[in-house]
């Protein structure tokens, strides 16, 4: 008798330089304790820094690629990823922003419609605009889908959010505007407040974290059996820092995660199983306050390694969810 096929996703959320390279050892464990390739899921969702990811591997880049250049390594016949990881987004900290609030008709349409605009994007439109750019990312997209165009993936979808009127857009998606791939990932990845904007064709769109860390609701209704979300923004189990900035970051750590566990709930009602990791206190102690800083992205990923393959073991007692 053949066995049935797992119908699974998979979800990667934002979290910046060090929420990728978490990601990436969290995807080496997935691998791994599933035995299963992530670029054979059947939805493929990123966000933000997920989105870069998750690009990658809907244009069939594999883990093992992803891990080697993280890890500074080219094995041969490996596909050359051109990014340099620790200075391709600027820099730890922002360029000075423009002057003026962010949009105003972003602004405007957070006061007019406050229930469809969540917190993080009603501050998006008030943020300055910042002057960084996404052109690094969208040249390490271009080398991975050199000919332009929507990734081989049937069902990659890249979430942004529209800078005027807070709504999330996944392109990709059926009924979505078009896009080109690079385009999708530059808005996905753009923080307001510290990268321009992205305009794809007549709208601009930003980092679509802003939405959510991550858009697992968008998988309720699919039929699939099981969706895997990696989550660097969302913790379950939390270190105690010492520093101011560490403690703001842990208790806005805290709120993403409630939204996220909300999203759990909607997709397993569906039937659905949700399995959802994130990092958890040993990992948090290494990434420290700032997700940007690309200083600590070699602990991060040494880290999330060793902690994402211990969570996801069946005897495993990590940083792991699971509903459904």
């Amino acid at each position: 008798m053949t066995t049935p096929q797992v119908r699974r996703g998979l979800v990667l959320g934002a979290g910046g330089v060090l929420g990728a390279a978490w990601t990436i050892g969290a995807l080496a464990a997935v691998r791994e304790e599933y035995d299963w390739d992530p670029r054979e899921a059947e939805v493929l969702i990123g966000t933000s820094a997920g989105s870069v990811l998750a690009s990658a591997l809907g244009c069939g880049i594999g883990v093992e690629t992803l891990l080697n250049h993280q890890q500074g390594v080219v094995a041969p016949g490996d596909p050359r990823i051109e990014y340099d990881t620790d200075k391709g987004t600027g820099g730890a900290l922002p360029p000075l922003p423009r002057l003026g609030i962010g949009t105003a008709r972003g602004v405007l349409n957070s006061a007019l419609h406050p229930r469809k605009v969540t917190p993080m994007g009603a501050l998006a439109a008030v943020l300055p605009q910042g002057r960084g750019s996404m052109a690094p990312v969208g040249q390490l997209v271009d080398g991975v889908l050199p000919d332009g165009g929507w990734a081989p993936h049937p069902q990659l979808w890249v979430v942004a959010m529209d800078y005027d009127n807070g709504r999330r857009v996944a392109f990709g998606r059926e009924a979505s505007p078009p896009a080109e791939l690079r385009d999708a990932v530059m808005a996905s990845c753009s923080i307001p407040g510290w990268y321009a904007p992205v305009r794809i064709g007549e709208r601009r769109y930003v980092d679509g974290g802003t939405c959510s860390p991550t858009s697992l609701d968008l998988v309720a209704g699919l039929g699939l059996d099981e969706v895997v979300v990696l989550s660097p923004m969302t913790s379950l189990t939390f270190d105690r820092p010492t520093s101011v900035g560490a403690r703001i970051e842990r208790r806005f750590r805290r709120l993403v995660t409630r939204r996220l566990l909300g999203e759990m709930r909607k997709v397993a009602a569906t039937g659905t199983k949700v399995t959802m990791l994130g990092p958890g206190a040993e990992d948090l102690a290494v990434i420290g306050a700032n997700l940007m800083d690309p200083r600590r992205r070699e602990r991060v990923l040494t880290t999330s390694l060793r902690t994402s393959a211990a969570a996801l073991r069946p005897s495993g007692s990590g940083p792991l969810a699971e509903a459904g």
